[in-house]
């Protein structure tokens, strides 16, 4: 899978899901977070309480968020979870997997968001396996 996709002219190559959501979201999130510094704190607390090895493992946690980044039409959840299933070990067709079941939930736009959460997922591993 390739981390471009193709923009509406057909002729260059645009960015792809993955890691330019994060980098044009980064220095917003620091802005924000500047004025409601405890706000911020207060739902990383949350973060890492829900993403804490229980029952379910953090990879079928981080899948979870990824399928409702899909649902939710979130291009930055989908970015942030797909990088996080990555490092947490999830597979391409695990990640596909977890993709497919937005499809019936969701319908029509999840096949929209879909190929986006699995584009991201892609870069991301393809950034994780490309040779140091």
């Amino acid at each position: 899978m390739s981390t471009t996709t193709e923009n509406t002219a057909g002729t260059s190559p645009a960015p792809g899901h993955g890691k330019s959501v994060l980098d044009e979201l980064s220095p917003l999130h620091r802005e924000l977070r500047r004025s409601i510094p405890d706000v911020y704190k207060g739902f990383g607390e949350l973060h890492k309480a829900a993403f804490t090895a229980g029952e379910l493992d953090v990879k079928t946690k981080e899948l979870i968020a990824l399928a409702i980044g899909v649902v939710e039409g979130c291009d930055g959840c989908i970015a942030s979870h797909a990088q996080a299933a990555v490092r947490a070990g999830a597979s391409r067709q695990e990640a596909a997997e977890a993709i497919g079941v937005t499809f019936l939930m969701k319908g029509g736009p999840a096949t929209i968001h879909g190929p986006r959460a699995y584009d991201a997922f892609c870069e991301f591993a393809d950034a994780t396996t490309a040779p140091a």
